[in-house]
């Protein structure tokens, strides 16, 4: 279980720090509506990554392993290996994007986010998980858990692990604002701030080593 945990990690801070959620985040914490709005969002990120991780996890099962520990699990390290070229894919994309189109700020949709209400938020977190980054995440996590062999015990609390450090950056300021939203405006702002120049090579820089991890592993196994 350990092995597996030690592959998840660093998927989970992808996850983590993907820069679409948090910035919405952001965007519903300074909003006049963030008490009826934040709470929601947090919800319905948190069980969108739930019900994804746990899909591909059981989607992964499907994927054939050696019945011995000294036989290499290939068809497990193929699809890390392909799962991690995607990632990197995406990472060279997202960065030619961002030297051919430098963007100063946030995107435009988000200033929508200041009068959401509470259903919309949810549906909005938990549809957030539904995109292409997510979404390979979530399988190379699966098949982490799938490539260790681990039990169905084991294999919720790396679910849960997964879910707890993914989830942390959204988790984190929504319940810090909810208890002190004076003290945390500052930081909000600064933030933003931060994110709306820097979001784009930040996410290419970390798909791209996460994807290097993955393929690494997807190797390691062959």
């Amino acid at each position: 279980m350990l092995q597996a945990i030690g592959h998840i990690l660093p998927i989970a801070l992808a996850v983590a720090i993907s820069s679409v959620p948090i910035m919405a985040t952001i965007v519903i914490l300074l909003s006049p509506r963030r008490g009826a709005s934040a709470a929601p969002f947090l919800i319905g990120w948190v069980l969108g990554m739930v019900m994804l991780v746990v899909i591909t996890t059981l989607s992964a099962q499907a994927v054939p392993t050696p019945r011995s520990d000294r036989q290499p699990a290939t068809a497990v390290g193929i699809a890390e290996i392909a799962v991690g070229a995607a990632l990197i894919v995406i990472a060279i994309v997202s960065w030619r994007r961002a030297r051919r189109n430098p963007v100063d700020g946030m995107p435009a949709w988000l200033g929508k986010l200041t009068s959401i209400g509470p259903w919309s938020a949810f549906g909005l977190g938990a549809a957030l998980n539904i995109r292409p980054k997510e979404i390979l995440l979530a399988i190379a996590a699966g098949l982490a858990v799938r490539g260790a062999g681990l039990t169905v015990t084991e294999s919720v609390i790396a679910i849960v692990v997964y879910t707890v450090i993914g989830a942390s950056t959204v988790a984190v300021p929504v319940i810090a604002t909810l208890v002190d939203a004076k003290g945390m405006q500052p930081r909000l702002l600064s933030m933003q701030e931060w994110l709306g120049r820097n979001n784009r090579v930040v996410t290419s820089l970390i798909l791209l080593l996460v994807g290097v991890f993955i393929i690494g592993s997807g190797i390691a196994r062959l």
